[in-house]
């Protein structure tokens, strides 16, 4: 698992970064990436990349500002060039829909591949199956806009083979009833419990990436005890006044988040351009002095989720 910054800037593209677009890599894990936002100029950036369109199965929008949806229209046209297959999932706040088949509908675009819109009225539960949860809340930006959550589901023990054959316990199916730590009868009359053969199990990594936000209750409730938490940082703690104005967060209090929230590493993103050259490693500083496992992303920054330790 893999977090790909294609955008970090807010608002316009800059020369040193693109706008929201981050892809979370989940090759290993289901042989697919799952887009978060898509602003303009996203397609451009994922030619730097190793990601292939066609290889993009879920896109989820946290708002309808141009910066986090301009990039739609283009990339879903370039998907359908690049024979992607399946029904792609695109979530987000009532309106995407319209936005996105207005485009392909003036543009006289046709798509090789379905579209199915999950347009999210309210918080909770938004996608599950047996490898992944994903949850959203409401935050509080000028428009209605969401954070996501995404929970990967346990790891089961593994089967301690060794211990097995220490016994003699031949291999066949009845490894299959120990590894779900069933209650077995061997052929020779022994007993045994399966959970006593079986390692312990792995906790699943979560990921939580925010939208544009002034500081929430909603946005710790989605950070608790996240491996990453993807913040916005458009503005510098000396510019408190101007973040609430314009419904945005500042380093500080992103990295107030992280640390109550008790999360493993916070990722800073959609950075003003205002911040150059030292400005931005001012900004991490400030967020460093309250959460010191900080970092300024980057366009193209790539930032590996190791699994966690039994």
């Amino acid at each position: 698992m893999e977090i790909q910054f294609l955008g970090t800037g807010a608002g316009v593209p800059s020369k040193q970064r693109n706008v929201t677009g981050i892809a979370l890599k989940l090759l290993d894990e289901r042989n697919a990436v799952w887009l978060f936002d898509c602003g303009e100029g996203t397609q451009q950036q994922i030619l730097n990349t190793t990601i292939r369109p066609r290889k993009i199965e879920k896109i989820f929008i946290t708002h309808l500002h141009g910066d986090h949806i301009f990039g739609l229209p283009g990339l879903l046209s370039s998907r359908s060039f690049q024979n992607g297959e399946g029904t792609l999932e695109i979530y987000g706040p009532k309106g995407i829909r319209n936005f996105i088949l207005t485009s392909l509908k003036v543009s006289e675009t046709h798509l090789k591949y379905q579209i199915k819109f999950i347009e999210i009225e309210e918080s909770g539960l938004v996608f599950e199956d047996q490898g992944f949860k994903v949850y959203c809340e409401e935050l509080d930006h000028r428009i209605k806009c969401y954070g996501y959550r995404v929970v990967e589901a346990d790891f089961q023990g593994e089967l301690l083979v060794d211990k097995l054959k220490e016994m003699n316990i031949p291999s066949g199916p009845i490894y299959k009833r120990i590894k779900n730590g069933e209650i077995c009868e061997l052929k020779d009359g022994r007993v045994i419990d399966g959970k006593d053969f079986v390692g312990d199990s792995r906790d699943g990594r979560i990921v939580t990436i925010l939208g544009d936000t002034r500081i929430h209750p909603n946005s710790l409730k989605l950070a608790q005890d996240a491996d990453v938490l993807v913040h916005e940082s458009t503005f510098s703690h000396d510019e408190s006044k101007m973040a609430k104005s314009y419904y945005h967060s500042t380093s500080t209090q992103a990295a107030t988040i992280a640390k109550d929230a008790n999360v493993k590493q916070l990722l800073l993103t959609h950075i003003s351009a205002r911040y150059l050259g030292k400005a931005v490693y001012d900004l991490e500083n400030e967020a460093k002095s309250v959460f010191l496992n900080t970092k300024i992303v980057r366009d193209f920054d790539m930032i590996e989720i190791p699994l966690k330790r039994s």
